[in-house]
């Protein structure tokens, strides 16, 4: 009997944190309008380290500039997705996969040392892409983008 009560105890308890684990923590807020951007990045080489999803506003001049984002995420990179929650409106969002751990897009002289990417899998071939080519829409509803990571090496 004692046994039975302590099963169901220790069942209640796991089944009362399923919750948390199933809710997703975004960045920012819900309400006041806000739209929830689901983020995704595919195509990574490995599950090493984290990726960083960057969410930049609708300002080109601001896009990729130091001190221009609008919000980050960092998460690892063996589950690479992030949410935040938005006004509705257009945005660019950049990725990176930070593959050692050290909070900083590494390069080599010409290229980059880690994997990278854009909303709308705005090509690279030569350089950045330009704002308009990475810039996306949040509707009110919200909305899942998937980002494929690109590496050069």
């Amino acid at each position: 009997m004692k046994r039975v009560v302590f099963l169901r105890a220790g069942a209640a308890a796991l089944l009362a944190t399923l919750p948390a684990y199933a809710a997703e923590k975004c960045e920012g807020a819900p309400g006041n309008g806000n739209a929830k951007l689901i983020v995704e990045a595919t195509a990574l080489r490995n599950a090493v380290g984290e990726v960083a999803f960057t969410v930049y506003p609708d300002d080109k001049r601001r896009f990729l500039a130091k001190g221009g984002k609008l919000a980050r995420a960092r998460v690892s990179s063996a589950s690479p997705r992030a949410c935040f929650w938005l006004k509705p409106g257009h945005y660019g969002i950049a990725q990176y996969h930070d593959e050692n751990g050290d909070h900083d897009f590494n390069r080599t002289l010409f290229a980059p040392k880690e994997g990278f990417g854009f909303s709308n899998d705005a090509p690279t071939s030569i350089g950045l892409p330009a704002f308009e080519a990475v810039r996306t829409v949040l509707p009110p509803s919200g909305t899942v983008i998937r980002m494929r990571m690109r590496y050069r090496r």
